[in-house]
């Protein structure tokens, strides 16, 4: 699952320019009757990765506030922006994933 979830992430950040170097991610055990599942049970956030961009290496995660970098709020609205989940258009709606081009 941890090999899934590794994939995922590292595609999903790739397409908008950002380079997955390493993430911290919690497991649970939902159960369901008599059925068990294990289950991600963490957020995926740049507190739980760090996340550089691909062209640049500029921390875009917490590195920024543990090495006192500044920029924290910065680095994660642009985060939001590629990943299309911070309202930046009159319509007050996502805009979707921007596609980066390395």
């Amino acid at each position: 699952l941890a090999l899934r979830i590794n994939d995922f992430l590292t595609g999903l950040f790739l397409g908008i320019g950002i380079k997955v170097v390493d993430f911290k991610i919690e497991f649970g055990r939902l159960f369901e009757g008599e059925m068990m599942r294990i289950v991600l049970a963490d957020e995926i956030s740049p507190d739980s990765c760090r996340l550089w961009d691909i062209n640049t290496n500029e921390k875009l995660d917490k590195d920024r506030f543990r090495r006192d970098m500044g920029g924290l709020v910065d680095a994660y609205q642009e985060v939001a922006r590629r990943l299309g989940i911070l309202f930046e258009n009159d319509t007050g709606k996502p805009t979707g994933p921007t596609l980066v081009k390395s």
